[in-house]
């Protein structure tokens, strides 16, 4: 039960900066008096203001600030639920909202909504529009359950049986079935990718299998054609080899022949030089007979013996000479066919060169392809590697395909959660089941005020009213007076039920003007009767500016306008 126990207020609406305190508990019933303009409503808007952040009345926030000192605008109620002792207090300028707990002001939360949302369901378990049903009646902007529209009806109902938590539980399985709908997405689009990513993991492995074997065929044709060269070049080379091995043998054969063309150079040279000389001696003994320098006669047996003695030896010479030149002639020879072999062996051993050349090179290639054969064939003994890879790509697809089918489970038992917890499953079980007392006592309560007719509520919450002589009426159908004794029997229904309930019962009720206009003078007494014998631990007060009704409340309260603000008359 809440139990409310002091309101207090400054610079709210009229009120000046000077606190105005109410108690609720010192008195079961209460009036509060004064002429229009006074101030006596504001307990309502404080009260509504400090629990929910709204007024009571049509009001605006800013107009809530007192006009003329236009700031600290401030606004506690206390109350206790169990031995927990609750203080709410809401300002402005500054801006104020505080929730204390036995003493102690709870920490706050990151934004104001979220703190207001927690004092509704954790604490007062209640919203504004219950609330008004419950604790306020009010004459000018109240609404009445009956002008309430059929879902702020079930609204209220809800609250008072304590059931808006399936409400609540619906709208978060429906939340949920969304996320996981949204989850499901998720994992479809996963799914998907996860299969794109089997498929192209399954062709890497076919094209790399394939396109491997056929590189290795490739390079394996490339090395036999370049072995066929090598071994072409080294047969080339053997074959060459022998050639130069003949030819260095005739090259032996004719060594020497340089320096033997030497020598018969030199000897050529001397035999011609001594065949000048046996010329000169043969032409002067020939073409002299008498010494040309001392012109003594020479002898002539003598001179015939030079000339002889010079013809035989140029005889002599002139034979060695023609023998020279042709061993000359031949050496020659030789000489040339030493050159033309040393050609033949330079040119060979440069042919054997270039082809070393080539074979190295075929040889560099053949390591390279064997090289990368090798590379091929390890990468495809790796291959294993690409295989994991693929059945890990598999696992994480069976895993996505496990969790889609778990969330589609999920799903249908969120579905059949959230069809028992829609207005026409659970609910409507228990509304159902509390329609009869509700009608019961809001008939009850329209008999003790003398206003007989059958009043009955069906499940969408839509009246229907009999009399003895009519057989059906509708609200609207009412005087005002008339429909003030449904409102209040409907306000009393409703506080039972909370009672019954113990959700949102409490110890406060307000009711504002409601004597001074639709209530008749017999309607008025039997009011007074309800509420001082049948409605049992409450704290009642009533706002009226009717005069005359003093000695009918334990307390009476005063509310006074003094120099432009309100106050509580001494």
């Amino acid at each position: 039960m809440i139990l409310f126990e002091k309101i207090r207020w400054k610079n709210f609406l009229s009120t000046g900066n000077q606190y105005i305190d109410v108690k609720f508990t010192d008195h079961s019933t209460n009036l509060i008096i004064g002429t229009n303009g006074t101030g006596k409503s504001t307990v309502l808007d404080a009260l509504t203001f400090s629990l929910f952040n709204k007024p009571f009345r049509k009001i605006s926030k800013p107009q809530l600030i007192n006009s003329t000192n236009e700031k600290d605008a401030r606004v506690e109620v206390e109350f206790s639920i169990g031995t927990t002792q609750w203080k709410v207090v809401r300002g402005i300028k500054p801006n104020i909202f505080e929730i204390w707990r036995d003493g102690n002001v709870m920490d706050q939360f990151s934004h104001a909504m979220d703190q207001q949302k927690w004092l509704e369901q954790n604490v007062l378990k209640m919203n504004y529009k219950s609330f008004t049903q419950i604790v306020i009646l009010g004459s000018s902007t109240f609404v009445p359950f009956m002008q309430l529209t059929a879902n702020n009806r079930r609204e209220v109902i809800e609250d008072l049986l304590d059931i808006k938590i399936f409400s609540s539980m619906n709208n978060i399985i429906k939340e949920k079935i969304r996320s996981v709908k949204e989850e499901i997405k998720v994992l479809d689009l996963k799914k998907e990718s996860l299969n794109d990513k089997v498929k192209m993991q399954e062709n890497f492995i076919e094209e790399l299998e394939t396109r491997s074997k056929e590189n290795i065929e490739e390079k394996n044709d490339k090395i036999k054609v370049l072995q066929v060269e090598v071994d072409t070049h080294m047969e080339h080379n053997e074959l060459t080899d022998a050639n130069i091995s003949d030819l260095v043998k005739k090259q032996e054969e004719v060594t020497g022949a340089t320096e033997k063309l030497r020598t018969l150079g030199d000897l050529k040279g001397k035999i011609s030089q001594k065949v000048s000389t046996i010329t000169k001696e043969h032409k002067f003994f020939t073409d002299n007979v008498t010494c040309p320098t001392c012109t003594q006669p020479i002898e002539e047996e003598f001179r015939i013996n030079k000339i002889e003695d010079a013809q035989n030896r140029a005889k002599e010479l002139q034979a060695g000479f023609k023998q020279l030149e042709d061993t000359l002639k031949n050496e020659e020879e030789r000489e040339r066919h030493f050159t033309q072999l040393s050609k033949e062996i330079t040119n060979l051993t440069h042919g054997i060169s270039k082809n070393n050349t080539r074979i190295s090179g075929c040889q560099r290639q053949i390591r390279d392809l064997e090289s990368e054969i090798q590379r091929i064939t390890d990468k495809l003994a790796d291959r294993n590697t690409e295989h994991e890879k693929l059945e890990e790509f598999n696992e994480r697809l069976r895993e996505t395909y496990e969790s889609v089918a778990s969330k589609k489970e999920t799903i249908q038992y969120y579905n059949f959660s959230y069809g028992l917890l829609k207005d026409d499953g659970v609910k409507t079980k228990i509304i159902k089941k509390y329609l009869p007392l509700i009608n019961q006592q809001v008939n009850r309560y329209l008999q003790m005020m003398d206003f007989y007719i059958n009043f009955t509520l069906d499940e969408e919450f839509n009246e229907t009213i009999q009399s003895p002589i009519h057989d059906n009426f509708s609200y609207s159908s009412f005087s005002e007076g008339e429909k003030m004794r449904i409102d209040l029997a409907l306000l009393f229904t409703w506080r039972e039920v909370a009672r019954m309930k113990n959700s949102v019962n409490t110890n406060l009720l307000i009711m504002d003007e409601v004597f001074d206009s639709s209530l008749d003078g017999f309607g008025t007494e039997e009011f007074l009767k309800i509420i001082r014998f049948v409605i049992k631990d409450a704290n009642v007060f009533v706002i009226s500016h009717k005069t005359g009704m003093d000695d009918r409340f334990e307390n009476v309260v005063r509310f006074e306008k003094i120099k432009g603000f309100s106050r509580m008359a001494p």
